[in-house]
């Protein structure tokens, strides 16, 4: 038996004080009173010294971080992710390709199945962001190899893709949303020129929808062309990711997506590129140089680029900006990305029988002090 004494444990509504946290091989055992615990049982135990025991932290939306991308041709970039992550609240995550060319989206793709196995934050399936979607909108994404939506050649990695970003507009009938329904994949709308009309009709089928990074990647909001923006924002079947840099989406905006769309409307993500813990410097995204400065990732023309902030960092700012609670935002990046992509019932949240995957946080700047995942001890900052 393990546990985890002098936390303030963030358990679905409430923050429970004076509880212990107790765990056993790779899953949650209870949570209990301390009066109730006594050292002698555990073998392990982990002194949170008054921080936050939060879920943890579950990232649909990362393209790369410590030097490596999902679309690196080495086998061992994704195993350089998986063991960077802990180090920022991330325990499960959601590789993310981009627009390229078919064979080496298929690589990429074939390199994540196989590195569901490995040690570290763990694997959930694949984010395509791309090839399906708007030149006008593609941001930083490679434009030759644009494509309209094709599931033909997806089928063979329908197991592994959990998510596909396209630009509603390019979509010629709805056979392709049918095959994404039926395989249990998230159409998520996104680099879209999309009109408020187009998306509508695009979701007269039913389903839950994702927006990828709100604002990103789309026309702007118009009081007479409220385009994917405003429609992300009024349907509730649309759940919406946000990147809580304050460079991509400002206080203000983040703020507003929060009073429109609910705790449960919300996913956090951080849509991090390679550059992500590195520092200011020269980097690489999507076959595109990109210049890291003063915390900005920008192509050479100036156009922002994915992001370089961890998710504990993204987690902070939106509880700063947005007037949410703690245990709101905190199920923005645990309950509502688990319950989306299908694993709520083992991971998602601290409750007994689930998986033992949890962050201890430093409750005034959150930095990550410990990270379990799977019951076992995947970074301590001690050990830095």
């Amino acid at each position: 038996m393990k546990a985890v004494l002098r936390g303030l444990i963030v358990r679905g509504d409430e923050i429970l004080n004076g509880h212990v946290l107790m765990y056993e091989g790779k899953d949650i055992w209870k949570i209990v009173p301390r009066k109730q615990f006594r050292a002698g049982m555990c073998t392990e135990i982990i002194d949170a010294k008054n921080g936050f025991v939060v879920p943890g932290f579950i990232n649909e939306h990362i393209h790369g971080c410590a030097g490596a991308d999902t679309m690196d041709e080495e086998d061992t970039a994704l195993a350089v992710m998986q063991k960077a992550l802990p180090a920022t609240g991330v325990t499960s995550f959601v590789p993310t390709t981009m627009t390229y060319d078919r064979g080496r989206i298929e690589r990429a793709l074939e390199r994540i199945r196989k590195a569901k196995s490995n040690a570290g934050a763990q694997i959930l399936g694949a984010h395509m962001e791309g090839p399906f979607i708007s030149e006008a909108y593609k941001g930083s994404q490679e434009g030759k190899h644009i494509m309209p939506p094709d599931f033909s050649w997806l089928e063979p990695y329908a197991d592994i893709i959990k998510i596909i970003t396209i630009a509603p507009e390019t979509l010629k009938n709805k056979t392709f949303l049918n095959d994404c329904a039926a395989h249990g994949i998230i159409v998520s709308f996104g680099h879209s020129a999309a009109t408020y009309e187009d998306v509508i009709h695009t979701m007269a089928a039913g389903g839950i929808y994702h927006a990828t990074h709100l604002f990103n990647g789309m026309t702007p909001f118009h009081h007479r062309k409220p385009g994917l923006v405003g429609a992300a924002l009024l349907q509730d079947a649309i759940h919406c990711e946000l990147i809580c840099d304050n460079l991509h989406v400002h206080p203000a905006a983040q703020k507003l997506a929060y009073q429109m769309k609910g705790s449960a409307g919300i996913i956090l993500v951080t849509d991090s590129l390679r550059a992500c813990l590195q520092g200011d410097g020269e980097s690489e995204l999507g076959g595109h140089t990109v210049f890291v400065k003063n915390g900005e990732a920008r192509l050479a023309d100036g156009t922002l680029a994915a992001s370089v902030i961890p998710m504990n960092e993204a987690v902070l700012n939106f509880l700063i900006n947005s007037g949410a609670s703690l245990p709101e935002v905190i199920a923005m990046a645990t309950v509502n990305p688990a319950k989306d992509l299908g694993v709520y019932d083992r991971i998602g949240s601290l409750e007994e029988g689930k998986q033992a995957d949890f962050v201890v946080l430093d409750s005034e700047d959150f930095h990550v002090k410990q990270t379990v995942i799977a019951g076992e001890l995947a970074y301590n900052e001690e050990n830095k």
